[in-house]
């Protein structure tokens, strides 16, 4: 009898090799509910803007647990007690963290699943497949929720210098082209130390740090926040709303069952049943772009005139600021445009609307970087620095928009 050879090893264009470290891990990647993460992109609509940013979620999970092996790699090498049930446990969580994202993940949760954020819903297929892991799962999900004593564990795969964040900065990086997002993950990795079990990281890798934070920084501004991924991801919103709307009315609005059952249902966390996760597990990016395809001929101007900017690439205007935008610039705008196309001034919000988004490399009121000194104490990163742009980067910058169709001309 032929037995599936479970040791197998990914060909990753950024690390090389990446090593299945046992059959239930593979098992778990084996999942539908995880094999589902090949159809989920990492960056959602960034590649309207970077044309090699089609990455997905299965990439980067596969890429964090890799980077999970290096840092406990390290960690035993400089003595620190980790149980195999412990290191297990720790790719289990690692390699879980974003398996509740949905497709184009943060317009899913703006119009959709609305109240249920993806941390929630990750949860929930890690106790699902708990259940039918009998059991195997139960110290990932400590780890997970924070619950585990061991506070180091929960750092490394949640904090503001987790696997996470160095896989994604990294991959994301190199996906994009953007090259300032790119890290030294193997420096930051081979200085992370464990004292009183807590994260920390050694002095002599402070400057490494500093550049992994500016690349944080940059990344925001360049990739996750450029303006015109920014416009795609929010027209998305406003599109996938509409559709919304006009299946409450009683409109028939084509799509696929597993997203129309969410467009139809409120589900909330507490209602959130395994047949709902089932029909989560369904969803994917060819569900969205799909309906988009279809959206564009509707009779809806509304609605067919937001997917075809998707589809097209036509997107609307957006102009950033420091300070806010009058309301009359806002109003003014809108009166045309309802005039114009013979719309309701509330309708015309699907066009015309700002907003503000925000930037923070560092935050001092989260879970700090902690530096170890040579005379063994501990100091925040902001501290311990001699680098003033530390101190700036921790400072939240936050910056308003206004978007408006591209015929109102300028502001």
């Amino acid at each position: 009898m032929s037995q599936t050879n479970k040791l197998k090893i990914f060909n990753d264009p950024i690390y090389g090799f990446i090593t299945i470290p046992n059959s239930l891990v593979y098992d778990l990647i084996q999942h539908p509910y995880f094999q589902r993460l090949r159809r989920i992109s990492q960056m959602g609509l960034s590649y309207l803007v970077y044309p090699g940013a089609h990455h997905t979620r299965f990439h980067h999970a596969l890429g964090a647990m890799h980077m999970m092996q290096k840092a406990i790699e390290v960690l035993r090498f400089k003595e620190v007690a980790i149980s195999k049930e412990e290191e297990n446990a720790l790719y289990i969580a690692i390699l879980l963290h974003d398996i509740g994202h949905g497709p184009f993940s943060h317009a899913m949760e703006h119009s959709i699943v609305e109240e249920v954020n993806h941390e929630a819903i990750s949860l929930l297929f890690m106790n699902q497949l708990n259940r039918e892991f009998d059991g195997q799962l139960q110290l990932a999900i400590q780890i997970f929720k924070g619950e585990y004593h061991r506070k180091f564990m929960l750092q490394l795969i949640s904090s503001q210098l987790d696997m996470d964040r160095m896989d994604y900065l990294k991959r994301d990086s190199f996906y994009s082209g953007v090259a300032e997002g790119n890290i030294n993950s193997d420096r930051l990795i081979q200085m992370m130390n464990v004292v009183d079990d807590v994260l920390v990281m050694e002095e002599k890798g402070i400057y490494s740090i500093e550049k992994f934070l500016m690349a944080r920084r940059l990344m925001y501004w360049q990739a996750y926040l450029h303006k015109t991924s920014l416009v795609a991801e929010l027209t998305l919103t406003k599109a996938l709303q509409r559709a919304k709307e006009l299946l409450t009315k009683g409109v028939e609005v084509a799509c696929s069952a597993p997203l129309k059952y969410f467009m139809v249902h409120k589900v909330t966390l507490e209602n959130f049943s395994t047949s709902d996760l089932d029909t989560f597990a369904q969803l994917d990016d060819f569900d969205i772009i799909s309906a988009l395809k279809v959206w564009q001929h509707h009779e809806d101007f509304i609605l067919s005139s937001l997917s075809k900017m998707i589809i097209h690439r036509d997107l609307s205007k957006i102009k950033l600021n420091s300070e806010k935008f009058a309301p009359e610039v806002l109003q003014e705008m809108s009166a045309a445009f309802a005039k114009e196309h013979n719309i309701t001034l509330q309708e015309t919000k699907y066009f015309i609307f700002k907003g503000k988004i925000k930037n923070q490399a560092y935050s001092k009121e989260a879970e700090p970087i902690r530096i170890l000194k040579k005379d063994r104490s501990i100091e925040d990163v902001v501290e311990a620095s001699d680098q003033l742009n530390l101190r700036a980067l921790s400072k939240p910058v936050t910056k308003y928009f206004i978007c408006f169709p591209k015929q109102l001309g300028e502001i």
